[in-house]
């Protein structure tokens, strides 16, 4: 009789068809290619040294690169909310690393980026390993989760002071006023004070009618000062902020943009007195304003340029002017969505006779095939677009 078994084990081996393997890889193939990675549109600084704007032309000034960008956070990107955008380019992941390399490339000196959330997990540390130092502002309010950050080269600038800035310390004046008008008011005890501050956070968000919950927008910003120390010293101080976005609350964002402003000259103040020096002044951010609205003619108001809508006493306490405006005129847009597309995003400088722009971020045209179908997309990875101009600053 013939073992069997041992017949089935000399057989040779049966060879496997080759087109199992590479059936496997076209398929594999074929999949990735319907989620291509995003690759960020980087234009580049263009000169406004033409314009008419006296420009310096020392070659010992301190030049530096300011960028602001509204980057959209995470917890505010959902597809039901973003249908206009690609699915793949709303993650997180494709959309952290497409943030990073855009700011890669765009070089900047000092970065005012709003709406960061993500701070401590993935910005603070991947910016370090660029060269960046942080300074970070969380929105106030516990379910708030992005804020505000200034990112500086320190091979670059020094930072000598900070400070934080609390758009809800709006309600204080109103309890003050509240308070200097009512003797009862002004006979409540500590505790009773606490017991109210308690009552005011759990205060109907929809009852605008009540200045204390007309004014609890849980806004932030904040205010920096530098010391540059090459080629000479020289103090800059960086502010960056985000006002709230409400169109139906206008007078909300001017009361804001009036206490952004009236810190950032006390501030201007302390680090003139301290430092016995004339600091330069540049005010970044998401201002939720369009050119020529009632925040942003306020904001310019202390440059002579007030509009009719602001009273001669309102005038801003500071002397600011929009880089873009002053170059080449304000953009077309910095946000660009299906239901919104207009300019929100501002580089506000002072001005005076030893800081000039020499160059400012180019921005894409409406018709420009990378914001065609509005943003998020695969070349641009939050709704907004970065802003940017590069300064220098001569001797005084």
């Amino acid at each position: 009789m013939i073992n069997t078994t041992t017949l089935l084990l000399h057989l040779p081996r049966p060879i496997l068809p080759s087109f199992t393997t590479i059936s496997c890889r076209k398929i594999v193939s074929r999949r990735m290619s319907t989620n291509p990675p995003m690759e960020p549109k980087v234009r580049r600084f263009e000169s406004v040294e033409e314009a008419h704007i006296h420009p310096i032309s020392k070659s010992d000034g301190i030049r530096f690169r300011l960028v602001s960008y509204n980057i959209l956070a995470q917890v505010y990107v959902k597809s039901s909310l973003l249908p206009h955008s690609p699915p793949a380019c709303l993650k997180w992941k494709a959309r952290s690393h497409a943030i990073l390399g855009l700011l890669k490339k765009l070089e900047a000196d000092f970065f005012c980026l709003q709406e960061v959330d993500e701070y401590d997990s993935f910005y603070r540390k991947n910016m370090d390993s660029l060269g960046y130092s942080g300074i970070y502002i969380q929105r106030t309010g516990q379910r708030k989760r992005d804020g505000c950050a200034i990112f500086y080269k320190p091979s670059c600038a020094e930072l000598v002071a900070k400070e934080r800035i609390e758009y809800n310390d709006l309600l204080d004046t109103v309890k003050a006023d509240s308070v200097s008008c009512s003797e009862q008011e002004t006979e409540t005890s500590n505790e009773a004070n606490r017991d109210e501050k308690a009552k005011d956070s759990r205060k109907d968000s929809r009852d605008l009618s009540d200045p204390l919950v007309r004014l609890k927008r849980d806004c932030v910003g904040v205010m920096a000062a530098f010391r540059i120390n090459e080629p000479f010293h020289h103090i800059v101080i960086v502010a960056n902020t985000h006002l709230y976005w409400d169109p139906e609350l206008a007078d909300v964002k001017l009361a804001q943009a009036k206490y952004l402003l009236s810190r950032l000259a006390q501030f201007k103040t302390l680090i003139s007195d301290e430092f016995q020096c004339t600091p330069s002044l540049l005010l970044a951010g998401d201002f939720n304003s369009i050119p020529g609205d009632k925040v942003y003619s306020y904001l310019v108001s202390g440059n002579g340029k007030a509009a009719e809508t602001i009273e001669e006493e309102e005038e801003a306490p500071v002397s600011l002017c929009s880089v873009y405006e002053v170059t080449r005129g304000e953009p077309k847009f910095t946000n660009c969505t299906p239901g919104f597309t207009n300019t929100l995003d501002y580089i506000l400088f002072s001005p005076s006779d030893f800081i000039k722009p020499v160059s400012i971020l180019q921005l894409p045209e409406p018709d420009s095939p990378d914001v065609v179908g509005f943003l998020p997309n695969n070349h641009h990875p939050s709704d907004h677009l970065p802003i940017g101009a590069e300064f220098e600053i001569s001797r005084e």
